[in-house]
This record gives C-alpha cells, structure tokens and sequence, in this order.
C-alpha cells in the first residue's frame, strides 16, 4: 500500500515537471554546438543543414519538405535525413538504424550532435554523390 501511494506520486511529480526536463536524459551524450549561422531562432533544422552541407544558409531549405527535392541515396556520412517538419546531416555510422547527427534545432531550440536513429526517415543526397 505504501509502496503503492509512493509509486503514484513519483509519477505525478514526474508529470509535473517540465517536458524540457523529463527529455533530459535523452541528449545527456549530445554535444550542444553553436547556433548556425544566418539562420532564424525559430524552426531552424532546414537552414542548419544548409549551412552544414553547404556552407552556408539556403533559403529554400528552411522548410524540410523542400529536401525532399534531392535524389534518395543510402545512408551515408553526408547524406541528409529528411521527413516532414524535420532534418538532419549524417555524420558517422554507430550500428544498425543509429548514426551521430548534426540535428539543428532538436530540441529547446539546440543544435546538437548526437546519436539518432534514421527509421522513418527518407535518406538524400543533397550534392549528388552516391
């Protein structure tokens, strides 16, 4: 019983805390990187993997449904991860499904790099290469 009334209020005081908070441990390996450059505070994914692939902000790549422009290709360092709302620039492959990413915005306005799975996700090749 005690163990009971214990358990309910853990939960309710993990439900109480902020939702920054409890998605803590998720980038607890992330490195947290600056800003990219040129690119809004706001809804920034697509304008941070320009600059990362590119150099530079590309105004056309801010939303990530314009990524899906370029041809698909496999998983690969460089490749860029792409679904709706959401992209990221493969970096290095970790196992299976997993790849360190650069993810802008991926959270609390960040940019990280971190582990992140691909499932889901369209793999393309912004610069052409296979």
């Amino acid at each position: 019983m005690i163990r009971t009334a214990f358990l309910a209020a853990l939960a309710l005081v993990a439900l109480a805390l902020p939702a920054e908070a409890r998605r803590h441990h998720r980038h607890s390996s992330a490195t947290i990187v600056s800003h990219p450059s040129g690119c809004p505070a706001r809804a920034f994914c697509g304008c941070g993997a320009a600059v990362r692939v590119f150099g530079r902000p590309v105004r056309e790549l801010w939303l990530a449904r314009n990524w899906f422009k370029f041809p698909r290709t496999s998983p690969r360092a460089g490749a860029v991860a792409v679904r709706r709302h959401h992209v990221f620039v493969l970096e290095q492959h970790i196992g299976g499904d997993l790849w360190q990413v650069y993810d802008a915005n991926s959270g609390g306005r960040q940019t990280r790099i971190h582990a992140r799975s691909i499932a889901g996700y369209t793999i393309v090749s912004p610069t052409g290469a296979s």
